[in-house]
């Protein structure tokens, strides 16, 4: 399997770590922080790269600029804007975090709309699904058709929230798509491969199946995520199993 390298860029670590660093210090909003100078000895970057980790920062309402004065804390890390961070390690446990957490919405959304789906909305995702199949006869690009499948998927659920959520998580992660999809994609054979983890979804969706939707949903991103050589999280179901000497009825 090709995978797709997507070297993560240098600012975009160090804002990840001072993300962390102002948990792990405890600085409430309004703390002011270092100055670049001691911004750079403490990640051991130059004051370029501290300038766009700090740039990231603020665009996600993390960290807030005063000019003359320097960088302060506007909200802690989590608690202003949301990003998914894409440009991760695919050998890190970012890439997993962010794959597992599609699984996780994206499958409930396929099981709601396999209980919820009515006519229009099973006609849209079919005609994503149509568009999809033609660009797989002519090798043409079907990344945008790829975002509207599953956009529409989100919408078939009945839920608003989880269709702009899953809107936002589509335009974040648009691009990756396109690997699917290009040339080497189709030459490849990820689209086709994609292309057929699509139609086991709808097919589920179309029958009214909750239960396989979300498993055809799980594996198209279990897939996925291999095909842009991201290492997939190691699955760790346990049973729990009852105390010696109780039983489940003593837990009810």
């Amino acid at each position: 399997m090709t995978q797709i390298d997507r070297p993560a860029r240098l600012s975009d670590r160090v804002s990840r770590e001072m993300e962390a660093w102002i948990r792990e210090l405890g600085l409430a909003p309004g703390a002011q922080l270092p100055t670049e100078k001691e911004l750079c000895e403490r990640f051991g970057v130059s004051r370029a790269v501290i300038r766009e980790a700090i740039s990231r920062l603020k665009a996600e309402g993390c960290v807030e600029t005063r000019q003359g004065l320097g960088a302060f804390v506007a909200a802690l890390p989590g608690e202003g804007s949301f990003r998914l961070d894409l440009d991760i390690d695919p050998d890190g446990t970012e890439a997993e975090d962010v794959f597992e957490l599609r699984c996780i919405v994206e499958s409930a959304a396929a099981e709601l709309a396999a209980r919820r789906c009515g006519p229009q909305g099973l006609a849209r995702i079919a005609a994503a699904l149509a568009q999809m199949e033609e660009a797989l006869l002519t090798n043409d690009g079907g990344a945008a058709a790829d975002d509207a499948f599953h956009q529409a998927i989100a919408a078939a659920s009945g839920n608003r929230q989880l269709e702009r959520f899953l809107a936002y998580m589509g335009r974040q992660f648009s691009a990756s798509r396109l690997p699917t999809w290009d040339d080497a994609g189709h030459r490849s054979g990820r689209a086709a491969q994609s292309q057929a983890e699509h139609r086991q979804i709808f097919d589920a969706i179309r029958r009214g199946d909750a239960a396989a939707a979300g498993r055809a949903s799980r594996a198209h991103l279990e897939a996925a995520s291999q095909r842009l050589g991201i290492r997939p999280r190691a699955r760790q179901d346990h049973v729990i199993q009852p105390l010696a000497g109780e039983t489940w009825g003593d837990r009810a």
